[in-house]
């Protein structure tokens, strides 16, 4: 009897774990089936959690806002490892775009807000509360309740009203940004397939796909020059790995020397192989991967933290152990091994060399399968720890009473952007299994939205049903859709924006962690995180900005 009266006690530890855990594994059981030709996806975590409040389950009060935030931020963090890496890239090649796009979701979600509240005569504390559950950003509510602590005193019942509407509110929310990104598809017919292959391609504009190529050597003016200074060579992106002389393969350095009828083995983007065989001679039959030699290939890991952050030409591969790396495989992405490249944990070198020198090479580059996979747990905690100081600090703006803070979702977000981008710090390595990386991103993603339904599900169906509740509903609707697709539908229409790249815009713009889960599921891919991250600081500024202007400016 003990043991049943502690797991029906609302108030026990016991009780939290059991009922977190059933609201989560049937929310993501139901997920696999189909709602009009949809998977529910991670939003059958939220609906599991409504029902199961609505049907008097609870928990404790306080063990819920903690599971709550940090699901949250577990979530964010994983997302802000992965997509680190290629996140600056990504800010160069199309950010400015992508971020106005955002920015324009969060300003029209402000002016609808008004117009709820000048039109349809809302009240700007509840409108407050309905915009940031519109748009899924729990920091802005708090922005919105301290800014109206400051105006009319924290004992006034005004304070409360914000969370009732946002509570209201966010259920459609989420299901409204899902659903913005299903009408934009059938709008324009998109198949997503061909679009995520696409964006998969010019994500990788940069980083063209490498070719090889057997060049014999014809040009009397390369005749006795060493590799390395060879005219116009070495091009950029383009390594040169074995060289056939005499009828010997040997290992290519920069020393090597070329004479007439060598045959090199040269690896690099096609239009850069194509200029260098311009300058030596021409292309040859002979593939030198194929005749006998004592020259193989091998693919070796980088896990040796020793070396993590020196560049190719600090290893001195050719000089030390008589090996030349000619690809480098990071990210699914594959490089020329150029010299000036740094080396990250779990980079992927390919080497050139006898056998037993690409074994001593392994032994310096590390090479170790366990290391590989060791989920890094302690700069994952270190991680975690300075984002959320990150996100605390306050930043005080003029005019503005109450400070801004990126809060516990927008800090180790751009903390663990930083950190991926970093990579290393003396022992600590800022990167993770992709197997480890998935289980917590969506260990926190369940965390977070089972405890969002167990909070909003008491008084859901109460408040939808009194007058007052269906006009949040509306308007939050209104506030969640209308800006969503009038940007979504401008970004097709008129700058062709990929679809891929759209829904992660568009669910970053609502800084909104289950619609991207969706994203992610629904294209097959995690793609949608990188433009995502990309707008996700800014739009984080502007939803915390925005609720507190609206308070301090029509409430006095």
């Amino acid at each position: 009897m003990n043991l049943f009266a502690t797991l029906l006690d609302p108030t026990t530890v016991p009780h939290a774990v059991m009922v977190l855990c059933l609201v989560a594994g049937i929310g993501l059981y139901l997920g696999h089936f189909k709602l009009f030709g949809v998977n529910v996806g991670i939003a059958g975590v939220l609906f599991t959690g409504l029902l199961f409040a609505h049907f008097g389950t609870t928990i404790d009060e306080h063990v819920l806002e903690f599971m709550r935030e940090f699901g949250l931020i577990l979530f964010v963090y994983a997302i802000g490892i992965q997509v680190g890496p290629g996140f600056f890239a990504s800010l160069r090649k199309g950010g400015l775009g992508l971020n106005i796009m955002a920015a324009s979701v969060v300003l029209l979600g402000v002016a609808m807000t008004l117009v709820a509240h000048f039109v349809g005569k809302l009240p700007i504390h509840a409108a407050v509360g309905v915009l940031a559950g519109a748009t899924t950003n729990t920091p802005s509510l708090g922005a919105a309740q301290q800014a109206l602590r400051d105006v009319v005193g924290p004992a006034s019942e005004m304070v409360k009203v914000p969370g009732l509407g946002y509570a209201v509110a966010y259920p459609f929310g989420v299901i409204g940004i899902i659903l913005a990104m299903l009408i934009l598809k059938r709008m324009f017919r998109v198949r997503p397939e061909i679009e995520l292959d696409s964006f998969s391609q010019s994500q990788q504009t940069h980083a063209p796909k490498l070719h090889s190529v057997n060049l014999e050597i014809s040009n009397p003016d390369v005749m006795g020059l060493p590799l390395g200074r060879m005219s116009g060579f070495p091009e950029s992106g383009v390594v040169i790995s074995r060289v056939l002389h005499d009828g010997v393969v040997r290992v290519a350095h920069a020393s090597t020397t070329l004479a007439t009828g060598d045959v090199i083995l040269a690896v690099g983007p096609k239009e850069r192989l194509d200029r260098l065989a311009k300058i030596v001679g021409r292309i040859s039959d002979v593939d030198l991967r194929e005749l006998d030699s004592p020259i193989t290939s091998q693919r070796v890991v980088v896990t040796n933290k020793k070396v993590l952050g020196k560049t190719l030409e600090e290893l001195a591969l050719p000089k030390r152990f008589g090996v030349t790396a000619t690809r480098l495989t990071r990210m699914n992405l594959e490089l020329a091994a150029r010299n000036d490249l740094s080396l990250k944990f779990g980079d992927t070198l390919v080497l050139v060399g006898e056998p037993d020198a690409i074994a001593e090479a392994s032994v310096d580059l590390g090479n170790s399968p366990k290391d590989l996979n060791d989920p890094q747990i302690v700069p994952l905690l270190v991680g975690i720890a300075v984002g959320v100081f990150f996100g605390s600090i306050p930043v005080a703006l003029p005019g503005l009473p109450a400070p801004v803070r990126l809060g516990l979702a927008g800090g180790p977000l751009v903390v663990a952007i930083a950190l991926s981008r970093l990579g290393q710090w003396k022992n600590l390595v800022w990167s993770m299994p992709v197997p480890a990386n998935l289980m917590i991103r969506e260990l926190g993603i369940a965390l977070f939205l089972a405890c969002v339904g167990l909070k909003s599900g008491g008084r859901f169906v109460s408040t939808v049903l009194s007058g007052d509740g269906i006009a949040w509903i509306l308007w939050g609707a209104t506030i969640t859709l209308v800006p969503l697709l009038i940007v979504g539908s401008l970004a097709r229409l008129f700058y062709k924006i990929n679809f891929t790249a759209l829904c992660g815009v568009l669910a970053g713009g609502m800084t909104d962690p289950p619609a991207l889960a969706f994203a992610n599921t629904y294209l097959g891919s995690e793609l949608p995180s990188l433009s995502y991250a990309t707008v996700y600081p800014l739009t984080m500024l502007l939803r915390v900005l925005s609720t507190q202007a609206l308070v301090l400016l029509l409430m006095r």
